[in-house]
């Protein structure tokens, strides 16, 4: 079983930056994929950024490239989303997530393709 918890979230203004980091514990499978989605009440969950088991392959969202990052610590097991340049449209409950075995692939960008959710961090752009 693979535990996940997010923090890092709060208020900043736009142009602003925040980093969110997921800490994770459990078992692992080998090849598996973490994400960052985020959400807003009443809408679906969007995926932003991924990266593979080493952190050497990443994808993000078409809205988030240039000014977001995603990285990972393996020593620490933990996953960090570096977002600057924070907009109001940034705004909503950021959540990591990770697959079982991604059989080798990176750009898995479904909520449905994940097992395993940390319970959200909340990040608010302010205008």
């Amino acid at each position: 079983q693979v535990q996940l918890v997010e923090s890092g979230g709060g208020l900043v203004q736009t142009g602003g930056s925040l980093t969110l980091s997921c800490a994770s514990s459990g078992r692992f499978f080998s090849t598996h994929v973490m994400s960052w989605f985020r959400q807003l009440p009443g809408k679906e969950r969007d995926f932003v950024a991924c990266i593979n088991w080493t952190g050497g392959d990443t994808d993000y969202a078409d809205s988030v490239k240039g000014r977001f990052t995603i990285s990972k610590d393996n020593v620490k097991n933990t996953m960090y989303l570096q977002m600057n340049k924070l907009e109001p449209e940034d705004t909503g409950i950021y959540y990591c997530a990770s697959t079982r075995d991604s059989a080798g692939v990176t750009n898995i960008v479904r909520p449905n393709e994940y097992h395993y959710w940390g319970q959200g961090t909340h990040v608010t752009v302010s205008t």
